[in-house]
């Protein structure tokens, strides 16, 4: 007898790009797309940080392993890398069948994350009365770590180990891949 293969776990990414200024893109895979949100000051592992979350343009799936250059003139133009990579999973808060969509459609997504930097429990909770703005925040398990700032310690690619700063030097240089947007 022989068992069925376990079904794909959908992916979360984090890039961090420098467009007009530095910030951190939340993705989350959604109904076969990559859902997201712009973090000014990039996630955190402190359960008592609330992080705004600017909803954006959903991404398609294949640009979750970007990392290189957008070219100029295009939108979200400079230099990205992936700074966290992995699976995440939506929780239910009855315990039955958690679906992400419909649970963002409501205004609250509980969800675990399995990444490289982050893990555990999360939350992503819509504003009130701004409908594009969320709040991205860690719950409290055994994976929060109050007090630091992932972002301060962690600064560079999960992929290459490269820093922003290596990628615009590469792109200077001509050896780095760059990304057209077909907008």
């Amino acid at each position: 007898m022989t068992s069925s293969p376990r079904p794909r776990r959908p992916i979360f990414n984090v890039q961090k790009p420098r467009a007009k200024r530095l910030h951190y893109d939340f993705r989350l895979e959604i109904a076969g797309v990559l859902k997201s949100w712009a973090i000014p000051k990039g996630p955190s592992l402190d359960p008592a940080m609330k992080r705004l979350a600017v909803q954006v343009e959903d991404h398609d799936l294949e640009y979750a392993d970007f990392e290189g250059v957008i070219e100029e003139g295009q939108y979200g133009a400079g230099p990205v890398l992936v700074w966290d990579t992995g699976w995440f999973e939506p929780v239910s808060p009855d315990r039955g069948k958690a679906d992400a969509g419909a649970m963002l459609a409501k205004g609250k997504l509980d969800f675990i994350l399995a990444g490289h930097r982050l893990k555990g429990r999360f939350s992503l909770i819509r504003m009130t009365h701004r409908p594009n703005q969320w709040l991205l925040v860690k719950q409290k398990d055994a994976e929060a770590r109050p007090g630091k700032e992932i972002t301060e310690a962690c600064q560079d690619s999960v992929l290459s180990s490269r820093t922003i700063e290596d990628l615009e030097q590469e792109a200077a240089s001509g050896r780095l891949r760059t990304y057209r947007c077909g907008r």
